[in-house]
């Protein structure tokens, strides 16, 4: 098997340029003692993330907005959001979603 250099140097850049961003932080702020404000807001970092991702795959399809009647994401949604306040269950949040899709699509489409 030959091994090709310019791959092997690329999966190593790769893993670098992956890395880096996660580790000098981690490095960075283990040794600093952030105040309180800091504290506080960067505890909305992780909520401020996911209803960003969640949001686009929820309201646009195609690279624009979806049409309301027809989104069925958006509708499955719901009873996932539901399960997921109510259990705060990972897995009873995951599974409402795929049956809730599940349903929508096999009687939807």
């Amino acid at each position: 098997m030959e091994i090709r250099w310019s791959v092997f140097i690329i999966i190593i850049g790769s893993a670098l340029v992956t890395c880096i961003p996660r580790v000098l932080p981690l490095v960075f702020l283990s040794r600093v003692q952030l105040p309180d404000w800091g504290m506080r807001w960067l505890n909305y970092v992780p909520v401020a993330v996911m209803a960003a991702l969640v949001g686009q795959e929820l309201l646009m399809s195609d690279g624009e907005l979806a049409h309301f009647g027809k989104n069925i994401e958006l509708f499955a949604a719901l009873p996932t959001f539901a399960v997921a306040i109510f259990t705060r269950s990972l897995l009873g949040t995951v599974v409402a979603g795929i049956l809730s899709v599940f349903l929508l699509r096999l009687f939807l489409n």
